[in-house]
Parts: structure tokens; sequence; C-alpha cells
């Protein structure tokens, strides 16, 4: 399978595929893989691979963005660990909430903007969730 040319949304240039201890040094997963900024550390986008088909998780995402990321999963995850639905369910939500299909709900893919739009939806049937118990 060929690699796919991806370059940075921050500074355009190119991103490589590293082994995830070139940006985490000893505290990295072995055998985990990151798409990372030619530029780094100057910029510091980069993005999970998959282990298998090495093909970029998401899109590239510089520290404010990962943060971002990070938060709406917390909100999002609680949705199907809670036991409130299925993680094949609280995906279909996303999907209805969102107004999306099912190959852009993947939070990796997500903007700043789409970040705030589910933290707020998760927020929010979180508090209806609340109001029924």
């Amino acid at each position: 399978m060929k690699r796919p040319n991806i370059h940075c949304p921050y500074c355009r240039a190119k991103a490589t595929l590293h082994p995830a201890s070139y940006v985490f040094g000893d505290t990295a997963r072995p055998g985990s893989l990151l798409y990372v900024c030619d530029r780094y550390p100057a910029c510091n986008a980069y993005v999970g691979a998959h282990r298998k088909t090495k093909l970029p998780m998401g899109s590239l995402a510089d520290g404010d963005l990962r943060h971002k990321r990070i938060e709406a999963h917390k909100a999002f995850d609680w949705m199907w660990r809670s036991g409130l639905m299925t993680k094949a369910q609280a995906y279909r939500w996303m999907q209805a909430k969102l107004g999306i299909p099912a190959s852009q709900a993947h939070i990796a893919k997500f903007s700043y903007y789409m970040c705030d739009q589910l933290i707020a939806a998760c927020n929010q049937a979180r508090k209806n969730n609340r109001a029924l118990a």
C-alpha cells in the first residue's frame, strides 16, 4: 500500500511517518506510529497512524487542537462508558447530532469548531440524563 502524501495544515510542510518515540521519547507505546510535520518541533503538528495500515487516524493537529480533541473524547466517551448506550449507538448518535456521515465521525478528524459542537451536545445529553434520574 502506498503511503499517503500528507502536508501540515499549519505550515504546509510534508508530514512523515515516524515511531511515536520521535515525539514522546521513552514514554511512547511500543510500536505506535505518528505522522509528524517535517518542521517539528518548530511546528508541533502530528497525528497517530494505524499500526497495520500505517494510514493516519485523522488530520494533523497542533497542541491546541490535540487538547480540544482530548476534551471532546472525554465528553463523548461518557456516553457509552456510563452504560447510557453502546459505543456503536453513541457513534450513531454523534452522526445524527452533528449531521455528519459515518466516515467523518472520528474525533481525530474534527476541527476545533466540531469538537466544541460535540462537547456541547454531550454536555446537554448528560444534563438531560441527570434530569431524568
